[in-house]
């Protein structure tokens, strides 16, 4: 008996030790680190293989920000790109205490740190992401260039805000070769933006300039900071099929503008900015629903217009997806005042498509045909205060079908007994094909 207790009690006594050993926390452990910087900030990102709990706090004399991270081993180098590291100068590790490891960066200036964790996503696991805030901005390059794009001048440059879609942590499609689609959109921006600057009366600013993540509210946002005219968003579609081809537009949908509209009403803080030049907090309920019916409908007609110029002039490129310009309700689109387009380049997704998605000189193809869109549209409807209004020469129309003679007036900013009198028309009848003189608004 004695002996079958013993055998019983070293049965316990292991499957006890085992069921410790199971429940027991394994270590998490860094197995990734980079670095991003945007205008703003600097982020530091550490790859997790699970989740950990952690600690950060500041030291200054000099500037530092310190990471305890418990039950956490380093399995990766802490290296810092100079290109990306931004305000970051080094980043040191070591382990004050047992099963603590302690994470040090170094750093220029002082700044307002910003911490949180990150669940599994996509092909991205646990993350601990740190954002370094400068603490002094000032007054920079670019606030005295959106300073003079306010000033009322006689003769003012339209401006296009270029938006590169995804980038940082968001990738974006993978190609068939592995290509990203956050690196193809920034090149393509880059080209549009230097086709841009070299037209008369137009100059474009980047929405993000280097592969960091901005949300995609902050992107149109940064555009209405900007005073832009125009926002285009540049992407590469990708699809399950690899055979699918073709670029694409896109502007927002009804359905998208109507949620947009809601939300804008019911935040408070969106009252207080200025939408189409007017503030919407000291109006009551129906008149600021009005105003911003107002100002959505007129940017989503130039949204139309200013599309279906670039859809055309994609299309003497080469294939398109679809034969019209489409309608969604993305995000980026949503701007309640400027007038915004979303353009799909292609199909990273498909290997030839690919090949000369990654190709420079279709990149400056692509740019071009979306730059020559766009000025086509600012030509034919000028705004008034910019160079491109002051300096219109006499231009022509295609008739197309859909066309009336008091919307091509309306389109072209002329009157209509002026557009009758220039084409020596007796009545408002035209016909698909003819060509029309639109004379200088």
């Amino acid at each position: 008996m004695h002996k079958r207790l013993f055998k019983w009690s070293c049965t316990g006594l292991l499957l006890l030790t085992a069921a410790l050993a199971y429940a027991a926390p394994k270590n998490s452990e860094i197995n990734g680190f980079r670095v991003w910087t945007d205008p703003e900030k600097t982020r530091a990102v550490f790859d997790l293989s699970a989740n950990t709990s952690y600690k950060l706090f500041e030291l200054e004399n000099p500037a530092r920000v310190v990471l305890d991270l418990q039950s956490t081993v380093l399995k990766t180098s802490l290296e810092l790109d100079p290109k990306t590291a931004g305000i970051l100068k080094t980043v040191r590790y070591g382990k004050p205490e047992n099963g603590k490891m302690r994470v040090v960066l170094d750093l220029s200036a002082a700044v307002e740190p910003r911490s949180f964790l990150l669940a599994p996503i996509g092909d991205y696991g646990h993350r601990l992401v740190v954002d370094l805030y400068p603490q002094k901005r000032g007054i920079t390059a670019e606030h005295l260039k959106i300073v003079k794009r306010m000033r009322p001048d006689a003769e003012r440059n339209v401006v296009i805000a270029v938006d590169a879609g995804h980038g940082g942590e968001d990738p974006g499609a993978l190609g068939a070769s592995k290509s990203r689609e956050k690196d193809i959109t920034l090149q393509i921006a880059r080209e549009v933006k230097k086709s841009i600057d070299a037209r008369p009366g137009m100059e474009a600013v980047l929405i993000r300039d280097g592969d960091y993540y901005i949300p995609l509210r902050q992107r149109f946002a940064k555009a209405r900071t900007a005073r832009a005219d125009m926002f285009v968003s540049i992407h590469a579609d990708a699809f399950r099929k690899s055979s699918v081809s073709g670029s694409s537009v896109f502007v927002l949908s009804r359905r998208g503008a109507s949620s947009e509209a809601a939300r804008w009403l019911a935040n408070s803080e969106n009252q207080a900015d200025l939408i189409g030049g007017v503030t919407l907090e000291d109006k009551d309920n129906v008149l600021a629903s009005v105003l911003l019916d107002l100002s959505q409908n007129a940017a989503m007609e130039a949204s139309d217009h200013a599309a279906n110029q670039v859809f055309e002039s994609l299309r003497k490129l080469g294939k398109t997806h679809k034969n019209q310009v489409e309608h969604a309700a993305f995000v980026v689109l949503k701007s309640p005042d400027v007038p915004s387009m979303l353009v799909e380049t292609g199909y990273i997704s498909n290997p030839r498509e690919e090949k000369k998605l990654k190709n420079r000189k279709h990149q400056q193809k692509l740019a071009r045909a979306i730059a020559d869109g766009v000025e086509q549209h600012f030509k034919q409807q000028p705004l008034p205060g910019t160079w491109i209004a002051a300096n219109r020469t006499i231009s022509r129309h295609i008739i197309a079908r859909g066309d009336t003679l008091g919307g091509i007036a309306q389109r072209y900013n002329i009157s209509l007994s002026t557009l009758r009198q220039v084409n020596r028309l007796k009545s408002d009848r035209i016909f698909i094909g003819k060509e029309l003189v639109i004379p200088a608004s």
